[in-house]
């Protein structure tokens, strides 16, 4: 019974899927709206049981999952992330016939990602990866007659299965020289992976499907385009939430089961990192299409994130988690933003090919301010302008790489920074310098309800970090118990 009250988040999510599922059997395409209600109170109710529990340390089914702060910390930025695109979508989905497919999916792919953050065994990471990848490949073809979210949903279920091969073939050849799945076990025995020619076959293998899920250069060639062709908040929820699913799994594999290789594995992430951030920030440059270029965005991201596998002090695996949570915030309010300005556009023009070019953001200081104000502090946030949380990661984790002596890798991470700002200053210049090609507005309340709450987040991380660092500084220890 013990067991099952730590997992209580999760079997609320179950429960309240199932309910939602249920219940779309007997309602009307206009009644479904309630269901949203649902979803986010059952999201909002695991939230508060992950926060209630936080601090706790149990292993349970014979040590293939663990609850620690590591795993309770990811979970809070997943459920976020989902309160947020379940908030937005109440409105997104009003009238659509679908609604329960849609929140189900929502629910079961945070459930795969909670499972991820829980797992302690190679075998039931996998599978959980496969629960929330199953669920998202399903949400960005949701609009079943837009040929872009059809072909978002082919690329991503294309790359998606190959990374699931990677993974599952690297897995194998761990299993094959330590005899076991078990995390700490390999750790253990790391010894005879380290001697077997299939150490670096595995560690090029998992490094490739980590790689994948994280959406890392070169890896990242699914990303631009399923972010582009799915709905706005579910690529919010594959941005915000399924990325930060990748990053929490590498944490386990590489820092708590393959550390003894460290001096193999390290290197390769400082490579990937310096190439991602850079080619994310390059390429976001010259886009015009605004959900493309934070696609672009979050490659830019996931290479400053993945620095703290380069440093790995504490402090830098301090400011790599905390970065997870302060980007769950961002981006997630940054696509709900696009995704209410293509609302406004495809409101306006049914038969507009690119709602979510440069062009529909011009004057949105007018027409939707408050959208606009949301926007300008995520894009702003993003760049690492203080007090945000943007900055506050960025400090930390930059400061961290200097205290380390691997000056180089924080002087290239702040000139991107440095790069970013421009592409994020030019939506800012669309919305407040350029002229209005309309009248005012109505904001749909869902999508400002959700901006706002990601706006608290943003701007409580910046302002008041010491609770959010001291909880990101306990899930840190989990990785480097002694070192802290």
């Amino acid at each position: 019974m013990t067991d099952l009250m730590l997992l209580a988040p999760e079997i609320t999510l179950l429960v309240t899927g199932l309910t939602v599922l249920l219940l779309g059997l007997f309602l009307s395409a206009h009644s479904k709206k309630i269901l949203g209600y649902i979803a986010t109170l059952g999201c909002l109710v695991a939230f508060m049981l992950t926060l209630n529990s936080f601090g706790t340390t149990a292993v349970m089914f014979s040590n293939s999952l663990s609850i620690d702060a590591l795993s309770q910390f990811f979970k809070l930025v997943f459920l976020t992330v989902a309160i947020l695109v379940s908030i937005a979508s109440i409105k997104y989905t009003d009238g659509n016939d679908h609604a329960d497919e849609y929140y189900v999916l929502v629910l079961f792919a945070t459930i795969g990602m909670m499972m991820v953050a829980s797992a302690n065994d190679l075998m039931v990471l996998f599978v959980a990866f496969e629960l929330a990848s199953l669920a998202t490949y399903g949400l960005a073809g949701f609009e079943k007659k837009n040929p872009a979210s059809i072909e978002a949903a082919m690329k991503y279920f294309m790359i998606g299965s190959l990374s699931a091969a990677l993974l599952l073939l690297g897995i194998g050849y761990v299993y094959g020289a330590t005899g076991t799945t078990n995390i700490p076990e390999v750790a253990q025995n790391i010894g005879l992976l380290a001697s077997s020619p299939m150490g670096i076959l595995s560690l090029v293998l998992l490094i490739a499907g980590f790689g994948f899920k994280i959406a890392l250069v070169p890896f990242h060639m699914w990303a631009p385009d399923t972010y582009q062709g799915a709905p706005s908040l579910v690529s919010a929820l594959l941005a915000a939430g399924s990325k930060k699913m990748g990053f929490v799994a590498a944490f386990k594999v590489f820092i708590t089961g393959l550390i003894a290789l460290q001096a193999d594995w390290q290197m390769a992430f400082a490579i990937l990192a310096v190439i991602t951030m850079t080619y994310g920030n390059i390429v976001a440059l010259s886009q015009t299409s605004v959900k493309r270029m934070l696609a672009y965005s979050s490659l830019a991201q996931a290479g400053y994130i993945s620095m703290a596998f380069v440093v790995m002090t504490p402090m830098a695996l301090t400011g790599g988690i905390l970065y997870a949570l302060s980007h769950g915030f961002m981006k997630a309010g940054a696509f709900i933003a696009t995704a209410a300005v293509v609302y406004m556009a495809t409101s306006e023009n049914k038969d507009i090919l690119k709602a979510d070019h440069l062009d529909s953001f011009k004057g949105l200081g007018k027409r939707m301010p408050i959208t606009a104000l949301c926007l300008t502090v995520f894009v702003l946030a993003l760049a690492g302008i203080p007090p945000t949380a943007g900055f506050m990661s960025k400090f930390i984790l930059f400061s961290s790489t200097i205290q380390s002596g691997l000056v180089w890798l924080a002087v290239i991470a702040i000139l991107n920074s440095a790069l970013s700002l421009y592409y994020y200053a030019r939506v800012v210049r669309y919305m407040y310098a350029m002229p209005a090609e309309g009248e005012r507005v109505s904001e749909p309340a869902p999508y400002v309800v959700a901006l706002l709450l990601a706006v608290v987040g943003v701007l409580a991380i910046g302002f008041w970090p010491e609770p959010f660092v001291n909880m990101a500084m306990e899930a840190a220890k989990v990785l480097i118990p002694g070192g802290m």
